[in-house]
């Protein structure tokens, strides 16, 4: 396992990130509870992952509670926590469901945050999503003040476009308060459209992206292939779950760049899954990879996309297979870059 900085932060974190979407008791997700969490858990520090993600939204809080409690026998100090607000998340012996980015909801939410996870201080705090009801400005100075009272090390931002983020780092500049150190963005082989304004974006700014669904929800874990039954335990499958059912992907694109995986994959004795990783992994501004699994067997998998490289020949094949659509104003500038 290698580590990162994560963006231009002293934060070092561990190439793969282990995600936490998965524990809980969310039916629609089929999560899994704390006795099948926590020997993952386990696995996945002694193979030095140091770092984790969640949110409070995540099975309304209990998936923040199980990595907390599975975490609890560990030094604190050795590992990376990264939570996020801003959806509808309702909270133990409270009626009122909150949702967006004011600053009663920063402040009240990072507090119940940190008493699931069992810490008294959040590594990365991220906003969830962008919230056009409340002022930026507001939201960017409770997170500051959450900072300077040592409830949280670092802030980012996850699904924002790329005026939001810049947006954000101006107020922070401006009035000079807290910046985003870190980006939480969908990429895959299935969807590269952040490189047209979200990595150059970072690489300018100096911030890390966070990679989630490297595998475009599942589509590239080895279990599709053309012209064969589609597997029915997968969650892109599962038609109860709108977040991995609304991942566009253009299959039969995808299936032939699951061809290429095959070939490549062979090449290095790996598998499909972890070709598909390691290649996000090669991605500029790319500072930690988000894996989610429901099975030891699972993590053992994503474990074997590091520590290998791929031959610049075969990143070029899949950079070009993968290559997406170019949109306007980019087709122009690349016409004109040398005028």
């Amino acid at each position: 396992m290698e580590y990162r900085y994560l963006g231009n932060s002293g934060l070092k974190v561990s190439e793969l990130c282990l995600g936490t979407w998965t524990f809980g008791h969310d039916k629609s997700i089929r999560s899994i509870g704390y006795d099948t969490a926590k020997p993952i858990i386990d696995h996945a520090i002694d193979s030095g992952i140091n770092f984790f993600d969640t949110a409070d939204v995540y099975s309304n809080g209990e998936s923040e509670l199980i990595l907390g409690k599975a975490i609890s026998s560990f030094k604190r100090e050795n590992l990376i926590i990264s939570t996020k607000l801003r959806f509808l998340a309702s909270y133990p012996k409270r009626d009122v469901i909150l949702s967006g980015l004011s600053r009663k909801q920063v402040i009240e939410r990072c507090d119940a945050s940190l008493k699931r996870l069992g810490t008294d201080y959040i590594d990365v705090y991220m906003l969830h999503g962008f919230d056009r009801n409340t002022p930026l400005e507001e939201t960017l100075r409770a997170l500051n003040d959450l900072v300077r009272q040592g409830k949280v090390r670092y802030t980012g931002c996850s699904n924002f476009s790329a005026w939001q983020v810049i947006k954000g780092l101006w107020i922070s500049d401006k009035q000079n308060l807290e910046k985003f150190i870190t980006l939480e963005l969908y990429y895959s082989l299935a969807a590269r459209e952040i490189e047209f304004e979200m990595v150059p974006l970072c690489l300018d700014q100096g911030m890390g992206i966070m990679v989630w669904s490297p595998l475009g929800g599942g589509f590239f874990s080895g279990k599709y292939h053309k012209g064969q039954p589609r597997p029915k335990d997968s969650r892109r499958e599962d038609v109860n779950n709108p977040i991995m059912q609304g991942l566009p992907i253009d299959e039969e694109k995808g299936f032939d760049i699951i061809d290429k995986l095959e070939k490549i994959a062979k090449n290095h004795n790996k598998t499909v899954a972890q070709t598909a990783i390691n290649y996000i992994l090669h991605k500029q501004a790319v500072s930690s990879v988000i894996i989610g699994v429901r099975k030891s067997e699972q993590l053992e998998d994503n474990l074997g996309s590091v520590g290998w490289t791929m031959t610049k020949e075969e990143i070029q094949e899949l950079d070009e297979i993968s290559m997406p659509a170019i949109i306007y104003p980019y087709w122009h500038q690349k016409l004109t870059e040398n005028q």
